[in-house]
């Protein structure tokens, strides 16, 4: 009665999708996809018809949830130890040292706390008569938390009204229990989210979670290894003890020195500070070896060996061609069975046999004969259908969905209340990852009839952390992260001040005076020689290709905010956001030269933003970087353009209060080196007055210039409009 009078209401959310997704664009809820050797940043496809799970339900799927994982955790701690459950015949051995997920680097080691698994993500899915069959364990990396985090707190929003009258468990707690899990096994130190950089697939959830979590987010470059100790390094050189790492990159990657020597995105030594007990590892490496999928046969008798229980949750049934009978039970039913590479993820290396013709089904059995632990086969599980909004015909559409729950792991084992739900692309496929083109749905957990059902204390603890998530200072700005704030207010100037100035020599054009745009190409040290102007219009303010392009700018500017989630928070990113939509949207309709008020909502969402990082709680010399790199640029600019004296004296004063701030402070060398271009400039531009005051801001940084070297910034702090620029 409850879930269906929830149905009916959640149904509300179609007639909200349009503009749930555009709050999701303009936060930059976002995963990346390789394909062809190219990164492309995409938006997660979201259906705004939730999966709604009954109370009773999850309290049972909870149960299991709990059951399964402590098992596993008890599994990694024993075959890095004693090895008891090899000894005593459960778990072949060859099973465990052959997986690709085994170290013997960590054997012996015991992390913090006696936690391997911190956060695990066990992938379900609900077979048509309702009962719920783990597919997989993943307790390596497990991503995917902050998309449902993220849209519940739209849809509440957007319709209030729903989340008054449908009694839905709250799931906010997950930074929570996620900062209390790395608080319990941190050693001694920061905490931090290590990731391996802005081209990672699941790069927003990174900075998204450092920032609600209160963690500084780092780059690999970002940590050293001193003396078996992990420090985390400020942009002026100075060593932050590390006690817990949030780690966002593979085993394999994770120290050169200890697993792939030719990684570049490691932290040399990080391995030898783990083993020595200084840094917690957040999943713990070699946890590979549970989440193996030839592994995940043995989960039920794991269960029953350290726990002494009866599974609550039911594996799929798994053939195991290592095994004489099941190989051959397998190669006689292989259109039957789906087939799966163990060294595979991501629903890749997940074979139908049904959809194979019989050359495609020899091929696959010879490969299995000759390497029978690479794969396993399994039954297939007709999944329940859940409807999904078709927006093309307006009409729901059955898809096959799995659930991904997250249960975390400290002092007490957790099962989230929520989970993220994805849903395939086409109708009848099986596949719903995200990489296969899958979306997601939120998943809401109903709560008992006697009321909402909250963890003692959750709310005044997250409101705790939200203020804990705003401690950071310039203390924990990294060099990189220094140059990033300092260009980001150069470029979200550059852009402001370049789409103002342009208007009126564009409207003297329209005045018949078309060589008018020539002053303003040469100001700007951009090509005069186009002939005709709407290709100079498209090529300044459009051609993405060009970077002296606004859009260029526009982009520059992006790609520097997103690395500063933690720092500026998700509410003043997304203005950045909104202004990178906003120029690609004009850029469409260029070649029509038609509605130019989309430039006035661009230089509008500059406004917003910088009005917002003025006016919010974000640590005062953090905005002194943004600020000073904006007012460095304007007088750049301005001085160009050939303003007034009267006109420059605004962005001095400016400039001048933002570096009292910073007064007595080390600085990047990014300051100086702007600074000092600009002076030796000036007097040829006739403002030897500006020149000398700005010369007199230069000696006083003179003795207080960070020389520490920044590492792998790429084009984001390059000048292109001026090859000599800096």
């Amino acid at each position: 009665m409850i879930e269906s009078a929830a149905q009916k209401l959640a149904h509300e959310l179609v007639n909200r999708r349009e503009a749930i997704n555009r709050e999701l664009s303009r936060n930059g809820v976002r995963f990346g996809i390789y394909k062809n050797g190219e990164y492309h940043d995409r938006l997660f496809p979201y259906d705004p018809v939730p999966r709604i799970i009954e109370s009773n339900e999850f309290d049972e799927l909870e149960k299991g949830l709990k059951q399964r994982v402590n098992a596993l955790n008890a599994y990694l701690k024993d075959i890095y130890s004693d090895k008891a459950i090899i000894h005593d015949g459960v778990i072949p051995e060859e099973y465990v040292y052959t997986s690709a997920g085994y170290f013997p680097q960590v054997n012996g080691v015991t992390p913090p706390g006696g936690i391997f698994a911190h956060i695990a993500g066990e992938d379900l899915v609900q077979g048509e008569d309702g009962r719920w069959w783990v597919l997989e364990d993943n307790l390596r990396i497990p991503s995917g938390a902050s998309y449902p985090l993220f849209v519940r707190d739209i849809e509440r929003r957007i319709s209030p009204r729903l989340f008054r009258d449908v009694h839905i468990r709250d799931n906010r707690e997950y930074p929570r229990l996620l900062r209390k899990a790395m608080d319990f096994v941190s050693t001694e130190g920061i905490a931090v989210v290590l990731t391996p950089g802005r081209y990672n697939s699941a790069f927003f959830e990174h900075a998204y979670l450092a920032e609600k979590t209160g963690a500084a987010l780092a780059f690999p470059e970002d940590l050293e290894v001193v003396d078996n100790k992990v420090y985390f390094l400020d942009y002026a050189g100075k060593r932050h003890r590390v006690g817990v790492v949030y780690r966002r990159l593979s085993d394999e990657y994770l120290d050169p020195f200890a697993f792939n020597p030719d990684s570049v995105i490691g932290v040399p030594g990080i391995l030898s500070a783990y083993r020595s007990g200084n840094v917690a590892i957040v999943n713990a490496p070699g946890n590979g070896a549970a989440d193996d999928k030839a592994i995940y046969y043995f989960v039920p008798q794991m269960i029953k060996y350290y726990l002494g229980e009866e599974p609550i949750l039911h594996n799929a049934p798994t053939y195991m061609p290592m095994f004489e009978a099941d190989r051959k039970e397998v190669l006689d039913r292989m259109g039957e069975l789906v087939i799966k590479d163990v060294a595979e993820a991501g629903g890749y290396g997940v074979v139908f046999g049904s959809s194979l013709d019989a050359q495609a089904r020899e091929d696959l059995a010879d490969r299995i004969k000759e390497d029978p632990r690479r794969f396993i086969a399994q039954e297939v599980i007709q999944f329940r259908d859940i409807d999904v909004f078709d927006p093309k015909t307006g009409e729901m559409s059955p898809r096959k969905c799995d659930l991904r729950a997250f249960v975390v792991t400290g002092k007490n084992t957790h099962v989230w209340y929520s989970g993220l739900t994805r849903y395939s692309s086409v109708p009848g496929q099986m596949i719903v990852n995200s990489s296969q083109g899958g979306g997601f749905k939120d998943t809401w957990v109903l709560a008992p009839e006697t009321g909402v059902e909250h963890e003692l204390g959750a709310e005044v603890q997250v409101a705790n952390l939200l203020s804990q998530s705003r401690r950071h200072s310039l203390s924990l700005v990294t060099a990189s992260k220094a140059d990033n704030l300092y260009w980001l207010g150069r470029y979200t100037e550059r852009a402001f001040t370049t789409l103002n100035q342009f208007f009126p020599f564009y409207d003297r054009v329209m005045d018949t005076d078309v060589d008018a745009f020539r002053p303003f190409a040469h100001a700007l040290d951009l090509p005069e020689d186009f002939e005709d102007f709407d290709e100079f219009v498209k090529n300044f303010l459009y051609d993405g290709n060009n970077p002296d392009s606004v859009r260029s700018a526009v982009t520059a500017a992006f790609n520097n905010a997103v690395i500063l989630r933690p720092e500026l928070s998700s509410r003043l990113l997304q203005y950045v956001e909104l202004s990178m939509t906003n120029i690609t949207d004009a850029a469409k309709n260029a070649a029509s030269a038609e509605d130019l008020y989309n430039h006035r909502d661009i230089a509008d969402d500059l406004l917003a933003f910088w009005g917002g990082i003025e006016n919010s709680s974000v640590e005062p010399t953090l905005k002194a970087f943004v600020f000073i790199g904006k007012y460095l640029e304007r007088i750049d600019l301005y001085t160009r353009f050939g303003l007034s004296m009267e006109e420059m004296e605004a962005p001095l004063r400016k400039l001048a209060s933002y570096s009292m701030v910073l007064d007595g402070m080390p600085l990047p060398s990014c300051f100086a080196d702007g600074l000092s271009w600009l002076v030796g400039q000036l007097p040829a531009r006739g403002y030897q007055e500006v020149a000398t005051l700005l010369k007199q801001y230069l000696d006083d940084y003179s003795g207080r210039i960070s020389a520490l070297a920044i590492k792998d910034m790429g084009s984001l702090s390059a000048m292109n409009m001026d090859a000599k620029r800096p």
